[in-house]
């Protein structure tokens, strides 16, 4: 017996729960088909524990803290510290080795932010589940389903556990992430012999495979670990560990500064031991010193934990980055493909037009109230009128009311880790269902409809589900009669193209040539105001044979009921988030399944770049030359497919376009998963579409699009910007050394000064490049080409540039402290800044001058390299903070016994400031003009 098992009340379950009748099943669940109760729900939570897969549990801290001695260079250091401790260089060996140690802790704690700020976004991305609790629908978070549970899944859902099938309508299940089987399996209610595979076991759906199409209702056998694929720790789709491409261009980069170095260190050496008579630990020390200020050794880790800090900004903004490497696709974005309702839209549809008897109503009444009334010309008129039409939006409809459970966090779904308990703080009564259905319920409410009143008195018998290729949802009702009748609702043109009667004050009539035009007619006056149109009929004479087996034949020779118009108002946000999209050079196109008018309409008032539409039936005749001839005219599609979005989205790429695309069903999911961005909507998206997405929009709303836009932007440069300012540090170090053994100088800078620059004095500022805010114009710059990475040919002149100018400013604080006499003009220029007469140049105090230099030199570079951004030093107090540290830090190492033992530095005096701040404006007009000549011949960013 299972773990499971022992937890259970019965205390004796079987596992073969497809092999029993569903009597046992509720029996040894202690259940029923009313589902449990909130009560007994929290009860079996506690005690079974939360609906996951105990599978991947990520990095663990243990490996990401050996994985920090991967690295060339950190062996490169050790040996260093060895060989310095074996030649009596005790002090050194020790700062060395420390400085390892602290180089590795800072990696660490870097990676290990970055790795739970991921598990924290994962964690974001809850699937949900309907389930019936205390008598009602209600929806919660996946990882509470409890065995017992009554749940109900319908097309593009996950399913959240094994369960046992106790109703389904045309239900087929996708099982492949379980059986490997490619071809859906159709369920049903039932039971099997216990010998039956699991392939074979029709009457049962289990955790984490898709539900295809149709709906069904079960009841929950298994969570978590036994569920079967809890058992084979199996998932529905490994989370993929890319490399993300700025790591990418790092490693090629680090291959670049580690042929440098080995270049660097041979002319050196040979300069050194050959033609020279430097000691051979002398030579060694250098060589080290040029290893170790050429490589960033935090780079990396700062790239990573940018990336991962920034996408958690962004979801903070209800843009969740489902993976890290996306960020640098949203910078170069120029083309958003995006479905117009929910997502322009309000998706709080209200009808408010009807067509039926031949007659034209009003509706009033606004979003999801149920007051409201009918009206003719501005008069009231009898319910009766419109009652028809009504009664067949409510009954062919899958809406139902029901609560959603609030957890700790505010949010629907689980709590704030994704793996604990939720203790439902609140309940929330809604409806749950689609927003166009929830439009059609609310109107029939409207009419003093009652769904459970008329559901008992038209029990539905059958149905045939609704999608994106057939337009249209047809059940099947028994009458109060006895009689069985079919109610059809769908698109206007493939309602009435299947319909050759139409019902006029009760009587049916037939449906003429004219009559048809004049109906097309007001469907488009309709969709000119931009409502939403659908169109209503049924059928009478519905034979048992056709309810037991309902098929397309069903759908033909129906009686026409009539229209209803429902407006789904822009959001206000929209207008002001697309022309920001528009000025950032991002071309908008809206890919819609409405008609071309109600389509235009909604461009018109949103403001589109133009109103060029392209319909679904028209793509289909385009050749695929012809559609890449005009596909970047077009902004608005009509009436299309899931397919229509693949060929959209692959057309505008061969084009040389980066497009997001937006994607809510199940069949939008390979135009979501083949796209630059995918973009997926939280709230009415489907579980696959989720999951095939790179970005889910939290709140299913257009402007989210532009501002993650935006803020993969900000991500992208303060990457440039702290990578620019690290490798020009670096570049100013190699040179520095290089210059100096080359002038016959020697050591300019000792190895373990370097490590303190590199590690703490850069490494902190550059951290705190990372939430930079973002420029001005950071939304009014065209998107960056796709083809051009972090280092740019403008950064790499500025690493030079900057490397250059640091040296020659530089050199001469270390020629005047180390050859003093020597120098001409040197009385002079003692006499001129007041040099003490016992002041005594020497390497140690050089070495000094140079090690403080670079420090004070960084906060020109900050400036330098922000300042094409737009952003004054104040601008970001944690860099302020950040280089007030710096500073205090290096102070510390200068007028402390133990900083001048470890670092083997001498304190500075007033005029040694001096020559320091006469330097550092030196190099800060450099850098000024410098920035000048860049601007002419280059793009600013």
């Amino acid at each position: 017996m299972s773990q499971a098992d022992a937890k259970r009340p019965t205390g004796d379950t079987p596992t073969d729960w497809h092999a029993h009748p569903l009597e046992e099943v509720y029996a040894d669940l202690e259940t029923s088909a009313e589902g449990l109760t909130a009560a007994q729900a929290s009860d079996r939570l506690e005690r079974e524990g939360p609906n996951t897969i105990e599978a991947e549990e990520g990095t663990s801290p243990l490996r990401i803290l050996v994985e920090q001695y991967s690295s060339a260079l950190i062996w490169v250091l050790i040996v260093a510290a060895v060989v310095m401790a074996a030649v009596g260089h005790t002090i050194d060996a020790a700062v060395i080795a420390g400085i390892v140690v602290f180089i590795t802790l800072f990696g660490f704690v870097q990676d290990y932010r970055a790795e739970q700020s991921i598990r924290a976004l994962q964690a974001m991305a809850t699937t949900y589940a309907i389930v019936r609790r205390d008598g009602e629908k209600r929806e919660i978070a996946a990882t509470t389903v409890v065995p017992g549970d009554v749940i109900f899944v319908e097309s593009g859902d996950i399913v959240p556990a094994d369960a046992r099938i106790l109703e389904e309508s045309n239900l087929r299940v996708d099982e492949a992430a379980l059986t490997g089987e490619s071809v859906g399996v159709s369920k049903e209610v039932g039971q099997v012999d216990e010998e039956t595979s699991l392939a074979e076991r029709t009457n049962t759906i289990y955790k984490e495979t898709v539900v295809e199409r149709g709906s069904g209702v079960a009841v929950v056998v298994e969570t978590g670990p036994e569920t079967e694929i809890g058992q084979i720790a199996t998932a529905l789709e490994e989370a993929e560990d890319r490399e993300t491409p700025f790591q990418s261009e790092m490693d090629q980069l680090g291959k670049l500064i580690a042929g440098i170095v080995v270049l660097a260190v041979a002319v050196i050496a040979v300069a050194e031991l050959v033609i020279g008579e430097t000691e051979p630990l002398q030579v060694f020390l250098t060589a080290v010193g040029i290893a170790v200020s050429a490589v960033p050794e935090g780079l990396p880790a700062v790239v990573t934990l940018s990336l991962a800090l920034g996408a958690r900004r962004m979801a903070d903004q209800n843009a969740l980055v489902r993976r890290l490497p996306i960020v640098e696709a949203l910078g170069s974005v120029d083309v958003i493909c995006t479905d117009k309702t929910g997502t322009l839209t309000e998706e709080e549809m209200t009808v408010q037009r009807l067509v039926t008897n031949r007659e034209v109503y009003e509706v009033t009444g606004t979003g999801y109230g149920t007051e409201g009334a009918f009206l003719q010309d501005g008069d009231p008129v009898d319910t009766e009128r419109v009652a028809e039409v009504l009664r067949c939006g409510m009954l062919c409809n899958n809406v139902d009311l029901g609560t959603r459970e609030r957890d700790e966090t505010g949010t629907n779904g689980s709590p704030g880790d994704g793996t604990t308990t939720a203790k439902p703080t609140g309940q929330e009564r809604t409806y749950l269902g689609d927003p166009t259905e929830i439009a059609l319920f609310v109107a029939a409410q409207k009419a003093g409809f009652d769904h459970e009143a008329l559901a008992e008195e038209y029990p539905r018998v059958g149905q045939i589900e609704f999608t994106s290729t057939r337009k249209r949802m047809t059940t099947i009702h028994e009458t109060p009669d006895g009689d069985l009748k079919a109610y059809m609702k769908g698109a206007p043109e493939t309602v009435l193209e299947r319909c050759n009667r139409e019902l006029v004050d009760g009587e049916i009539v037939e449906l003429t040539a004219e009559r048809r035009a004049e109906l097309e007619q007001q469907n488009e006056d309709f969709a000119e105001d931009a409502l939403r149109v659908m169109g209503f009929a049924y059928r009478p004479d519905v034979s048992d044979e056709q309810a037991n087996r309902p098929d397309e034949r069903l759908e033909q020779e129906l009686v026409f009921l009539g229209l209803q118009g429902m407006l789904d108002p822009p959001r206000p946000e929209v207008t002001d988030a697309l022309a920001g999209c528009l000025d950032a050079g991002i071309n908008v196109v809206m890919i819609t399944g409405d008609n071309a008018v109600t389509a235009r309409a909604v461009g018109e008032e949103i403001g589109l770049r133009s109103t060029t539409v392209i319909s679904g039936p028209e793509l289909e005749e385009m050749s695929d030359e012809r559609l890449a001839n005009v596909v970047e005219d077009v902004d608005i599609f009509a009436r299309t497919s899931p397919e229509h979005k693949t060929r959209i989205l692959q057309t505008l790429q061969a084009k040389g376009h980066t497009v997001a695309m937006t994607g809510d069903g199940v069949n939008d999911a390979p135009a979501v998963k083949n796209a630059d961005v995918g973009v997926a909507m939280g709230i009415r998206g489907t579980d696959v579409t989720e999951q095939a997405s790179d970005i889910v929009l939290l709140d299913d709303n257009f402007a989210t699009i532009r501002d993650a836009v935006k803020g993969g932007r900000r991500i992208f440069d303060n990457v440039r910007k702290f990578v620019n300012y690290l490798l020009s540090g670096n570049g100013g170090e190699v040179t520095m050394i290089f210059s100096g053994s080359m002038l016959g100088f020697g050591l300019v800078i000792t190895p373990i000064q370097i490590l303190f620059i590199n590690v703490v004095t850069d490494g902190i500022p550059a951290l705190s490049m990372g939430v930079d805010p973002p420029a001005k114009d950071i939304m009014e710059r065209d998107p960056r080409p796709p083809e051009e990475g972090v280092i740019t040919d403008r950064i790499i002149t500025s690493i030079v540039g900057i490397a250059i100018f640091m040296t020659v400013c530089l050199l001469p604080l270390f020629t005047l402290n180390f050859y003093g006499e020597l120098v001409p003009g040197y009385d002079v220029l003692g006499a001129v800044i007041g040099w003490s007469p016992d002041y005594e140049p020497s390497r140690e105090l050089a070495q000094t001058m140079v090690f403080t230099g670079f420090v004070v030199f960084e906060i020109v570079r900050i400036q330098a390299i922000r300042y094409r951004y737009g952003l004054g030093l104040f601008t970001n107090r944690w860099l302020v903070i950040a280089v007030a540290v710096a500073v205090t830090l290096q102070l510390l190492v200068l007028y402390t016994s133990t900083g001048q033992l470890l670092f083997d530095v001498e304190p500075l005096a007033l005029v040694h400031w001096v020559q320091i701040a006469v330097a550092a404006i030196l190099f800060a007009l450099l850098m000024a003009v410098f920035v000048k000549v860049q601007d002419r011949y280059f793009e600013r960013y």
